[in-house]
This record gives structure tokens, sequence and C-alpha cells, in this order.
């Protein structure tokens, strides 16, 4: 009786845009949740990883969201790792209608962690972005302070940049052959606000096939397009990358028994002309002696033991990985040993000073100590600016003005960069 059930639940909620499969207590709970953010490869999860994220929901609600498949994830995640969580409900959305559902939205509002399936992107873009869902969906990361995470195409949406496929997928040989291919559909900071990923473009399935041409191709682009930097966090099939509110991007995987890494990029800040040529109809060239790109390639272990912080991408400051050049000649990508950026490096002795924020979580206005001179700039999650101010006439920071929430703190001289996280 009860499948019968199920299944006249499944056909009377598809007419309204969505399926819902449900596993566990029916009777909501709310917990205590933490920060987390996870993008895994697209393969078969890692364990370790899943579980990593599932702790930071103490216990909570699970919401899957997904435009195709059925409620593969439902036992999976409720009983198949050992960890007690009081639901998880799998959400299979096929419109933007279903996506703004009231029943839908009122899951993801009482979620603790929230669950991109892989698929296709274009999907959740077409149906989660500029509505309902997606304004749940920031207030769940910046203002719950919740996890959340996604695979394949679910991690390729996360990034504050975002390969949209709205026009399909695009090959490394076509992006690179023409950089404006109508395939290479970039967004720009327009759609999912992640603490330490506003600036960041992700990919996946970096081993089968290999992806690195068309990655660069959409860091050259975004380079191009908007100036700026934007950095680049991909991994390999079975490889995950699981970022804490201290902003450390810790590698899970099996190596070294398989080749599992993820790779952490960034456009070398040694070059001072940029791109050679990124025009529409000419293959792209983005060269600077084979080194255009520095690439932190990092091992995935059980443990994940290795890291990245992306805190401050500048500061260069990670374990167990090995450097990379990457490039970009005449419509081919290059590949080489390298070492970090040299102008990067000097911003660690910033990292040997004893710089505070007292109080963190701040109030209504806080304090800068441990350092005399500088310009301190304090950003939302959005990347939007929120206070520029000159240490020498002031330490002290007001702060009333700010809504709860994730902030960012950039200190500033002549020669150094410091950058921390702050609640409020």
């Amino acid at each position: 009786m009860k499948n019968i059930l199920f299944l006249l639940l499944s056909i009377s909620t598809f007419s309204q845009g969505y399926t819902s499969y449900f596993t566990g207590n029916t009777t909501n709970i709310t917990t205590n949740t933490e920060f987390g953010v996870c993008l895994m490869g697209g393969a078969t999860e890692n364990d370790n990883a899943i579980k990593w994220l599932m702790q930071k929901a103490n216990g909570g609600d699970i919401v899957v969201l997904r435009c195709t498949g059925t409620s593969g994830y439902n036992n999976y995640m409720y009983s198949g790792l050992g960890l007690t969580v009081n639901s998880v409900e799998t959400l299979v959305i096929t419109s933007a209608a279903g996506a703004t559902n009231p029943y839908v939205l009122n899951k993801v509002a009482n979620a603790e962690m929230i669950w991109f399936a892989g698929g296709d992107q274009s999907n959740y873009v077409n149906f989660f972005k500029n509505n309902a869902l997606e304004d749940l969906l920031n207030a769940h990361v910046n203002t719950k302070n919740a996890p959340i995470g996604g695979t394949s195409a679910g991690m390729a949406i996360l990034g504050g940049k975002y390969f949209s496929a709205l026009n399909g997928s695009v090959t490394s040989a076509q992006a690179m052959a023409n950089p404006y291919v109508s395939n290479v559909t970039l967004g720009n900071n327009d759609f999912l606000n992640i603490p330490f990923l506003s600036n960041v473009i992700s990919d996946t399935h970096f081993d089968n096939p290999d992806r690195k041409g068309r990655f660069a191709t959409f860091l050259a682009r975004y380079k191009q397009d908007f100036g700026g930097t934007t950095y680049g966090i991909a991994s390999n099939e079975y490889t995950a990358v699981c970022i804490d509110n201290s902003g450390k991007a810790r590698v899970f995987g099996d190596y070294p028994t398989y080749p599992e890494y993820a790779y952490f990029v960034q456009p070398n800040c040694e070059n001072p002309n940029g791109i050679e040529n990124c025009n529409a109809n000419q293959a792209l060239t983005w060269n600077f002696n084979g080194q255009a790109l520095k690439v932190y390639k990092v091992p995935g272990t059980q443990t994940g033991t290795n890291f990245f912080n992306v805190t401050n991408w500048e500061s260069l400051v990670g374990q167990g990985g090995t450097w990379e050049n990457w490039s970009v000649v005449s419509g081919t990508f290059g590949l080489t040993g390298g070492n970090a950026p040299s102008c990067l490096l000097q911003t660690k002795s910033f990292y040997e000073k004893i710089i505070s924020i007292i109080p963190n979580p701040i109030q209504d206005e806080f304090i800068v100590d441990g350092i005399n001179s500088g310009t301190i700039f304090v950003y939302d999650a959005l990347g939007k600016l929120l206070v520029k101010q000159d240490l020498q006439i002031s330490k002290i920071i007001k702060s009333t003005h700010f809504n709860s929430g994730i902030y960012f703190v950039k200190i500033q001289n002549e020669h150094e960069v410091y950058s921390q996280k702050i609640i409020k």
C-alpha cells in the first residue's frame, strides 16, 4: 500500500513541475548548521567528502535538487553512510513553475543541507535562476550558514562565475579554436552567491574527457570580457573539494591508488601584458612563455589531508600539491611542470603578523588589531564593497548597517595583502 501511495504522489506532483521522493521522518526539525561547500567531480560520490558535508547539517533535513533522475541519493544519504539525519528528500524539478511551487520552496527553506545532482546545468540555470528558489538557495548559505554542494552539473553552477551550457556543451578543441563560439555561454555573478566562490569558475570530469583547454578558454574570456581576476577550481571525476568556513579547500579522493586530483588555477600575476589573442573566430593564444596560468595540482586522499586555502589565493597557502604551467598557443593546449608565481610569494609575510578582528563574530563595530597602517576593505558575500577605510585614521570599523551573514575583509598596504572572513 505504501508503494501505491508513493506512486500516486509522484504522478500528481509531476503535473506541477516537480516530483518528490521522500525518505525519513516527515516531521521537520531545526538544527544548528555550519557552513561548508562540497564540489564533487562527477562520477561516484566520495563517501568521506559527502560525510564531511552531511556532518555540517547536524542531523537535520537534506534536500537533493535535480532536474532528471529519481531517488538514488535517498537511501545513500539516509542510511548508507552511517550518519543520522532526520530526512532526505529528492525533488526532481522539470520547470520554473516546479522550482517556485510552494511545496518546493517550503522544503528548501527548511533544509539543513542542499545537494545538487548531476545532469545538465542549463536546466538549473533556466529553472532555478532569477526567482524565489534562487533567493532561498542564497539565504541557505549566507543567512542560515548551512552546507551546500553538488556533483558534475551541480558543481558547475556553484561558482559566482559559471559555464551555463545554455547552447549545449563545448569541447576543448572547439573553445580554443574560437573563444567566442556560441557554445561558450558564461554567467557572471548573477546566480548563486557562495562565500569564497564569487570570483571562481569550476569544472568537472577533468580526466575523462580532458577539459583543461576549455577551462583555460573560460578563464581567458572572463579576463577579456570583465577584467579583474577570475580563479578556477576543477576536479577529476572521483575527486571532491570541500571548503570549510576558514577557506581551507580540502581535497578528497583515493590517491595514490588512483590518479585523483583537484586543480586550483589562476592567471600568472607575472604577466603584465595579459592575453595575446582572445578574439571571435580566431584561435586562442594565451601563452606568456608557456606560463599563462599557474596551477596548484592537489592529490585527493581519503582523509582530505591535502588542501589549498581559497580565502586569499595570492597567499599561496597549500599542502601536498605541485605546481603546473598551462598555456594555449594558436588553439593548442600546453602543460609543463612549474613553480609558484614569484610575485605572489611576498604576501606570505603578512600572514606571519598577528592581525586580529575583534570581536568576530562582529557586532555594531569591530577593531583591527596588530597593524597600524594600510587600507581595509570589507565586502559582502556578493563581492559588493561596503567599507573602505584608512587604518591610520581609525582602526574602528562601523558595521551597524551590516545584515547577518558572512563578510570578507582585505587589508592592504603597498607591498602586502591580508584576508579574513568575518561573521555577523
